[in-house]
């Protein structure tokens, strides 16, 4: 597996496969051809069918229009077989001669990779990449998930991974100060701070739940307005892992190294998804994207709590097999609804997960690993017009 630094990518929103894969993709085209005197870019499939509300195109021409003309060409019926979010960038001269085209997919979590090449695009950093593997060495050393990343990773990664929890509590902080309604022509209202207040009326259990709510609708609704976040794993699933790990630092006073840590595990359980399955929605739904980040917030909490390796397994194992099926079906293809609300359930459904987990010895039927299979088909099963296409679902209810 590579490092947990390119699970946890710092960027602007909405959309990790629709804005910042493509982004990516047409820096690199544009780092080749700085002489060009035009460029035309093709959208594929999923890219295409929701690309306009998710500012594909945008992203897209904010990069090389600066250098040269850009224009867009929307082929939404069109699939390329190796991935749905395919896009083909071309290069002419000024003689309207074509110089060079390069045909990228963008798999999710704003990586892009190409036809035939390995969907693992950094170097190998972890030896193991099934948590059955990892779990086994954490009870044979008696060490945990995070001492398994202190083991493999560089040293930076504690460094990165303070960055990634600020860039996490700042998103927070930001999205339950600001209010109005967020782009994009749906008139969806920032419901953040309203919640936020509310949560104050209440008490105990109902003022956590209703906090942890309101702190994954603030970065949930950053992200939808082009916000900086944290892919944890995606964009869509930005506000999961933040609002469960700002509420616990906040309500039970956890120190800083502790939540990096726990960041730490989280991160080992959504590369073992990105590496054996896929954590886009264009291509396995959104159980690929909320499902997951449920997992890792799961996982995050049980190491927070004291959970033993099982435990922690078998908090993940839950996050992620609850949300099994989950379409993506975004109105207008806006990362707003379901997204925001999806993101704010599942926040609380990881800790119940771990709740649940707490009470048991970590021992259960079905592995972590196992349920990742099980996404991985159920998610090739799935129409595709329930997977990012706003085609399905809840995208086409008038």
């Amino acid at each position: 597996m590579e490092s947990i630094k390119r699970l946890y990518k710092i960027g602007l929103g909405p959309s990790s496969s629709h804005t910042m894969g493509p982004r990516k993709a047409a820096e690199e085209f544009l780092d080749r051809h700085r002489d060009a005197s035009r460029f035309e870019v093709t959208l594929y499939g999923s890219l295409a069918a929701t690309g306009a509300g998710h500012l594909t195109d945008r992203a897209i021409i904010d990069t090389l229009e600066p250098t040269a003309p850009t224009t867009i060409v929307w082929k939404p019926e069109m699939f390329l077989d190796f991935h749905p979010n395919g896009m083909t960038l071309r290069s002419f001269d000024s003689e309207g001669k074509e110089t060079d085209s390069d045909t990228v997919f963008s798999i999710g979590g704003g990586d892009i990779c190409r036809e035939g090449q390995s969907r693992t695009v950094g170097e190998k950093v972890y030896e193991m990449s099934h948590i059955s593997d990892i779990l086994n060495w954490c009870e044979s050393t008696g060490r945990s998930y995070w001492e398994y990343v202190d083991m493999c990773e560089d040293s930076d990664v504690w460094d990165y991974l303070h960055e990634v929890w600020i860039t996490m509590k700042e998103a927070v902080e930001r999205g339950i100060e600001a209010e109005g309604v967020l782009p994009g022509g749906l008139g969806v209202r920032r419901k953040a701070v309203s919640y936020h207040v509310h949560a104050a009326g209440y008490n105990s259990n109902l003022k956590s739940r209703g906090l942890v709510y309101a702190y994954a609708l603030a970065v949930s609704e950053e992200n939808a307005s082009g916000g900086k976040i944290v892919t944890a794993p995606t964009c869509g699933s930005c506000g999961i892992v933040p609002a469960v790990l700002y509420h616990l630092h906040n309500s039970k006073n956890f120190p800083e190294k502790r939540i990096l840590r726990a960041l730490a595990t989280a991160g080992i359980f959504g590369n073992v998804v990105k590496t054996n399955a896929s954590v886009s929605g264009a291509e396995v739904g959104c159980q690929g994207e909320v499902g997951v980040a449920c997992a890792m917030a799961a996982a995050a909490a049980s190491q927070l709590f004291g959970g033993s390796p099982a435990q922690i397994e078998y908090s993940a194992e839950m996050g992620l097999e609850h949300h099994l099926g989950l379409t993506c079906d975004p109105v207008c293809g806006l990362v707003q609804i379901p997204c925001i609300e999806r993101n704010a359930y599942a926040a609380a459904r990881a800790l119940d997960a771990n709740l649940y987990a707490a009470f048991s010895d970590g021992r259960h039927s079905v592995s972590f690993d196992r349920i990742v299979e099980v996404m991985k088909q159920t998610g090739h099963d799935i129409p595709s017009l329930y997977k990012e296409t706003s085609q399905g679902g809840l995208a086409v209810i008038k």
